[in-house]
């Protein structure tokens, strides 16, 4: 992700986009550079207008994730909420009994 930062410090600051420039801006930020990774990302940008990616990556729609909604998630809460009352009933009925016979 350094390799674009620096790819994009440099564009917004008028300069071409070289090996050797940004190699100079990883260097100040004391990263040091792959070659290999440094000459891919020279290959990628050639011929793209970089103004314009930048903008069609800002409104480029994002899709949330599917929420559940509260009637998806009520038969299972339901369900549970039965058994746990079921479970209160028979621990309060047994806690009677045991006084009977105590």
């Amino acid at each position: 992700m350094e390799y674009v930062y620096a790819a994009l410090l440099l564009h917004n600051s008028g300069k071409e986009i070289t090996e050797k420039d940004v190699n100079a801006v990883l260097k100040a930020a004391g990263i040091d550079a792959d070659p290999s990774r440094v000459k891919a990302l020279i290959a990628a940008l050639e011929g793209v207008n970089i103004e314009e990616a930048i903008s069609q990556a800002a409104f480029m729609p994002v899709q949330a994730p599917a929420a559940i909604t509260s009637e998806e998630a009520e038969p299972a809460t339901e369900g549970k909420k039965e058994e746990k009352k079921k479970e209160e009933e028979e621990e309060s009925g047994m806690e009677g009994l045991s006084a009977l016979f105590g």
